[in-house]
């Protein structure tokens, strides 16, 4: 896995929603002035102490207007980059869905230094291209980043409930997915058929609520979950095979490559 390729740093939002930053997070901090833009359909303020996560659907970002004095630091993440440095923790697919409905964060003097700080450590990871063990370095700098965004916006938004009908399906897709349903079940009607809605219904309901669609979130929670296993080397490739029901090795082999990016081997070098 190239570092480089799924990792950059930028300090401007200009480029976000362009194809080629179609598959990455973008993680941003401004440190001056300020930008607006319209997001989901509704028209942001992003300025100095606050941070933002916009989370794959750079699309969404319309009618960016900067200060003059604007100054940002950005991120961008690959979603297979993300899973692996992800902590032990599903807080990020429910704050992933807040952040659809708003990506940023106003922080307090304390936490806008915790931030720069991990900005900061992040990119002198990037920049450290000689270093024998780059590639975790910059798994551990990512995955400190995503902890403390984590913290950030727990802080902030952890104690909303969410209250609509489609919002509430989507809550319960989410917990049923929480409590491992996805381990044998990865088929979208399984989860539509536990819901009492067509297959359709609940994959437009998940793209309205979250901006992704419902098949997204079980291959996320699953390639997390194996992902994690992976790095188990009391669990054989066999055992973890077994545990999400593929009908065999290079079934299951065939499913980390094709939603990790990656070899099961290659979490264990």
């Amino acid at each position: 896995m190239d570092v480089i390729q799924h990792i950059i740093v930028d300090h401007t939002l200009k480029r976000i929603g362009e194809v080629a930053f179609a598959d990455y997070l973008c993680h941003a901090y401004c440190y001056g002035g300020y930008c607006t833009f319209d997001y989901n359909g509704q028209r942001f303020r992003f300025e100095t102490g606050n941070c933002m996560i916009i989370p794959r659907r750079g699309d969404l970002v319309k009618n960016l207007q900067e200060s003059e004095d604007f100054k940002v630091d950005v991120i961008y993440v690959t979603q297979q980059f993300i899973e692996i440095s992800t902590p032990q923790s599903n807080y990020g697919m429910r704050g992933q869905l807040s952040l659809f409905q708003n990506p940023i964060m106003k922080l307090k003097p304390e936490q806008q230094e915790v931030c720069k700080q991990n900005f900061d450590a992040v990119m002198r990871r990037v920049a450290q291209t000689e270093h024998s063990f780059r590639h975790d370095a910059l798994m551990n700098a990512v995955e400190c980043m995503i902890i403390d965004f984590f913290d950030f916006h727990a802080k902030l938004y952890g104690a909303d409930k969410i209250t609509s009908q489609q919002h509430l399906l989507m809550e319960q897709f989410i917990d049923m997915l929480e409590r491992g349903d996805f381990r044998k079940n990865r088929e979208i009607s399984y989860y539509a058929d536990q819901l009492c809605v067509t297959t359709k219904y609940l994959s437009e309901v998940s793209k309205k609520v979250s901006g992704l669609p419902a098949a997204f979130w079980i291959t996320r929670y699953a390639s997390l979950d194996i992902s994690r296993l992976l790095r188990n080397r009391n669990l054989s490739f066999t055992d973890i095979s077994d545990m999400f029901g593929f009908s065999s090795l290079s079934h299951f082999s065939r499913y980390v490559q094709t939603n990790l990016g990656a070899k099961p081997s290659d979490f264990r070098e």
